[in-house]
């Protein structure tokens, strides 16, 4: 089988056709849409013909990705583009992507040569040879077979422009991502793959991906992916399934519940979604054309939760499962399952000389050596990656000496072969590997150097990834395979009690801690007290081991009762940099505990009262997780918290305050404080200037919402169930994404303006807002809306995600646009009003819940006329803000306004002034639309009175402004008066 190889394409598209039919007119508009779409065409302006194809446009169809070929009336009559077929047909076997336009022709006259095109081919075929008029005749059968667009089913040729242009763009973008450039026999994977997937049926299909690990079944799911996904709505790679999502703090029920929240949280791209049963799924993709693949699944509760019957996804869904278990998809169901073999001889060196050498073939000396290697990694795709990179570079005499050792180690254990990248590291690169294997798999490379800040962990990550042991994410996550980790366990287990400086082995700990015989060289302790039934630990236990930075404790089974007795006069290690201590037992840390190089500190469902008493160091300290410790009742001083980027205080029950020692955490990204049902008091004076999101779901006490919370950074505030709040206080933050204050019944007061034109505002169930503050969300939301009027791109158009829902059963009178139902049509009020194409509006409608739980969302059809043309642009909720409209809807239990901006599509510039717009809701089955409204703004409109914030909130503004101008002034001018000082001091100095 021929090895598959990355290709350099010179052009994007190249263009076959006949000039006289389509040059100065189809041609040239098609030519202009795909420039303006930035795809590079070949320009053969400047070729003379002739009867024969010139080399250098044989030369240019060859370095073309996509040839279209436009068949028209007479393009058969020339030989010159018959020719040109022939090429462009023999690049096809090649991986080049042929498509097809038939303009004002027939397929079947093409396919058979018959009618007007078929006389002008049999005069092309007068006096040529017998072996030209076959290849011409199979070129014109096979191309009219391949399906196109046709001319003759298009009313407006400018949209069949346009959706050629589309298909090439989203047929580029699936073909020109380089991640896996030069994978050896990939392709033949994914034809494969393609073959079971159907993905002309319109039917939902799962599929299962099967095979032993590390033979390549992420990598070919990840490909797939890669390539598909620009043809579904909604995807999502959800990866590492069995490695994420073990049942470590939840039971069956709880880890289900879990699983759909972040495959929905993903897919909807919305971070904090929280379910309350199973049929969510269903719920909300139901009725979406997803993919998504689930990667390394080893339980059969995974697939229960994740994808349980395929009626949970919509029509012409693809769901993919990788695993190492052929067992769990025959329970589960599923029969279309690919297996992925084992590469051939030939894919295997090919595989193993690109890690190697970085070419699918072994330079000269290497032939034998590489056969040797190869057959000794039993061509396993991630064995060969691994012992490949770990041989680059390296002479002949040192490949003997690595190859002997596999020789007498392989036996066929896959483990064994890993362990060469291990073996070939340097010292403190091994211990780097063990610490991440261990403790850090899945961390962002920023907290391991904190972690690590006293090794050279990024030489060491960096030699890690040359060495394809681990590999780092576009959003800085450092991963490792589950093989590799394996290995890492492995080679602690091996290593000498006395030696080791990670402690794994939860019998060997208990021992240690009990007995106190733990030593200086110990670094790491993770401990699973699962399988143990009591554990006393010794209250000098840690004395000995002076040197140990991270300590976890933990149980993979959370209804596991384990007695865990602590001293009270334990004491914790000076240095320890992570304590993560699950379900720790006593009620407050050891007064000895000195947390000064200590980064994260995670006490989850602890029985902890408080933490410490006075104001310790805490510079390092980044992380601080005391969620689900319903006894806590204080939290320490964090003044000296510096760094503290996320405090976590959610299910803390008993706490009642927020301490004001948070004042001037000027780093604290996330405060995350879910159901602290006895939290009254949110200290003023605040001063986070980096924080970007505040949770305090469910604090039932919380009465009002304080201003010191108020960053200009502030992206998300969640108030959901906090049903004693009475009013927000002024938002000045221009960032802001989200706002929900869902079912905050006693709600009464609202910020007078909104600075953001992307904010959703979810006031659903806030039954009491005074008319101020409805006033308020519906006019002075969207307060800079009027600035994108006129603006050209449709991608900004599409991006615009602002909207706010609130209840009520009447659309407003400001919006002076209005119809009882669901449609609406809007005429010009006068000649000197006309109705532009450029406008934007603002919508208002009346949502009814007909059933208690919907998943169907409503649907914007916009009709827009003028003398000549009718477009129809479809307007999608989901799709229009699928990061929380879903939950919005939903959960509707009373009728409900529903505002949002609405903009006409922009790409289509030659309709002008229109002459009537009507807009369709179409509702489906969930819901009824009683009213709509509608508001317009156009470039010639001036500022709205409507949406405009009052003198008293833009005095607001203009004073923070200012007060923020006043303190720049003033330090500036600080500044330079000790600049003056200390250069009149130096003077002073020289002339002493």
């Amino acid at each position: 089988m021929a090895l598959s190889s990355s290709r350099s394409w010179r052009y994007n598209v190249f263009l076959s056709f006949h000039g006289p039919d389509v040059r100065s007119s189809y041609l040239s508009h098609l030519r202009k849409q795909l420039e303006r779409n930035g795809i590079i065409t070949f320009n053969d302006q400047e070729i003379e013909r002739s009867q024969t194809i010139k080399p250098e446009l044989t030369r240019a169809i060859q370095e073309s990705r996509i040839s279209i070929v436009v068949l028209s009336q007479n393009y058969a009559s020339s030989s010159w583009c018959l020719n040109e077929l022939v090429e462009i047909l023999d690049c096809k076997e090649t991986g080049q992507i042929v498509m097809t336009v038939f303009y004002k022709v027939n397929p079947s006259d093409v396919r058979k040569q018959i009618g007007g095109f078929g006389k002008a081919f049999k005069e092309t075929c007068q006096g040529k040879t017998e072996t030209e008029i076959q290849s011409w005749t199979k070129a014109l059968t096979y191309v009219a077979n391949i399906e196109g667009e046709h001319s003759l089913n298009w009313v407006n040729e400018a949209d069949m422009i346009e959706k050629i242009a589309t298909d090439v763009s989203n047929k580029l973008n699936a073909s020109l991502s380089r991640d896996f450039d030069g994978m050896v026999g990939l392709e033949d994977h994914l034809g494969k793959m393609k073959s079971l997937l159907h993905l002309e049926n319109n039917e939902a299909m799962i599929i299962g991906i099967s095979g032993p690990a590390g033979i390549g079944k992420t990598t070919i799911a990840r490909a797939l992916f890669n390539q598909l996904s620009f043809s579904f709505p909604l995807r999502y790679f959800m990866g590492n399934v069995k490695g994420s999502y073990r049942r470590t703090d939840c039971d069956e029920h709880g880890l289900k519940l879990r699983l759909q929240e972040q495959l929905l949280r993903k897919i909807l791209s919305q971070k904090r979604i929280k379910i309350s049963h199973l049929n969510v799924i269903y719920e909300r993709l139901g009725n979406q054309k997803v993919l998504i693949i689930l990667d390394d699944v080893d339980h059969l509760e995974q697939l229960d939760a994740l994808a349980r019957d395929i009626s949970w996804f919509g029509h012409g869904s693809r769901i993919i499962v990788t695993t190492e278990d052929q067992e769990l998809l025959q329970q589960h169901g599923i029969n279309n399952v690919y297996n992925v073999a084992f590469p051939s001889s030939e894919e295997a060196l090919g595989i193993f000389c690109l890690s190697a050498f970085k070419q699918i073939s072994p330079p000269d000396g290497f032939g034998r050596l590489v056969e040797r290697a190869a057959e000794l990694c039993s061509n396993l795709p991630l064995g060969l990656c691994v012992v490949g990179s770990s041989l680059r570079k390296k002479k002949e005499d040192e490949w003997e000496v690595v190859l002997h050792r596999l020789e007498t180690s392989l036996d066929r254990d896959i483990e064994r072969i890993l362990k060469v990248g291990y073996d070939g590291l340097h010292e403190k690169d091994q211990a780097l590997f063990l610490y991440i294997a261990v403790f850090f798999n899945y961390t962002k490379c920023d907290h391991l150097s904190a972690m690590l800040a006293d090794l050279d962990e990024r030489h060491g990550l960096k030699t890690l990834v040359d060495k394809s042991l681990i590999c780092i994410s576009t959003n800085g996550d450092i991963q490792m395979h589950k093989l590799l980790q394996q290995v890492g366990t492995q080679e602690i287990k091996r290593q000498e009690p006395w030696k080791r400086h990670i402690l794994i082995d939860p019998y060997e700990i208990c021992d240690v801690l009990q007995s106190n015989t733990g030593t200086g060289t110990v670094m790491g302790i993770s401990f699973d007290i699962t399988e143990i039934s009591k554990v006393s630990i010794s209250k000098k236990t840690f004395r000995r081991m002076c040197n140990l930075r991270f300590l976890r404790v933990y149980k993979r089974r959370i209804d596991k009762n384990v007695e865990v007795h602590i001293p009270e006069e334990m004491e914790f290690p000076h240095g320890l940099r992570l304590l993560h201590w699950k379900a720790y037992p006593s009620k407050c840390l050891p007064p000895t505990f000195h947390p000064e190089y200590l980064v994260e500190l995670n006490m989850q469902h602890s029985q902890l009262e408080k933490l410490w008493e006075g104001t310790q160091p805490l510079t390092n300290l980044t992380k601080m997780n005391l969620s689900g410790s319903g006894n806590l009742k204080e939290v320490p001083d964090l003044s000296n918290a510096k760094n503290l980027e996320l405090l976590d205080l959610s299910g803390c029950m008993s706490l009642v305050e927020i301490p004001s020692s948070i004042s001037n955490l000027h780093k604290l990204q996330e405060l995350m404080m879910m159901f602290c049902i006895n939290l009254e008091v949110i200290p003023e004076g605040l001063n986070l200037m980096s924080i970007e999101t505040v949770n305090m779901v469910g604090c039932l006490r919380l009465r009002t919402f304080t201003p010191s919370f108020m960053s200009f950074n502030l992206r998300h505030i969640f108030l959901t169930r906090c049903e004693k709040l009475q009013s927000l206080p002024d938002i000045v933050s221009t960032e802001l994404i989200t706002l929900n204050v869902n079912g905050c019944q006693s709600l009464q007061r609202v910020p007078n303006c909104f600075h953001s034109t992307k904010v959703a505002l979810n006031f659903t169930k806030c039954f009491n807002l005074s008319q101020e503050a409805r006033k308020s969300i519906i006019q002075r939301s969207f307060l800079d809306g009027r600035k994108y009027v006129g603006t050209r791109s449709s991608n900004k158009w599409a991006r615009l995600p602002g909207w706010a829902c609130l209840p009520g059963n009447e659309v407003p009178a400001e919006f002076n646009h209005r119809a009882k139902g669901n449609s609406l049509t809007i005429l010009p009020e006068s000649s000197d009003k006309p109705l532009y194409a450029s406008a934007i509006f603002k919508i208002c409608i009346v949502i009814s819940p007909k059933n208690k739980v919907g998943s169907n969302l409503p649907k914007i059809i916009c009709l827009r006329m003028n003398k000549f043309v009718c477009s129809c642009p479809c307007y999608d909720f989901q799709v229009y803000n699928k990061i929380s409209m879903s939950s919005v809807f939903a959960h509707l239990s009373t009728e409900h306004l529903f505002v949002f901006l609405y903009v006409l599509d922009q790409k289509d510039h030659s309709l002008g002034v229109l002459s009537e717009i009507l807009f369709k809701i179409e509702s489906g089955p969930n819901f009824e639309i009683t009213e709509c409204g509608a508001q317009m703004w156009t470039e010639e409109t001036p500022a709205l009175e409507t949406i405009e914030c009052g003198a008293e909130e833009t005095e607001n503004v203009d004073e923070g402004k200012s007060r923020r101008s006043f303190w720049s002034c003033l330090l500036l001018c600080c500044f330079i008066v000790c600049c003056i000082v200390i250069f009149a001091w130096g003077k002073k100095t020289i002339d002493f």
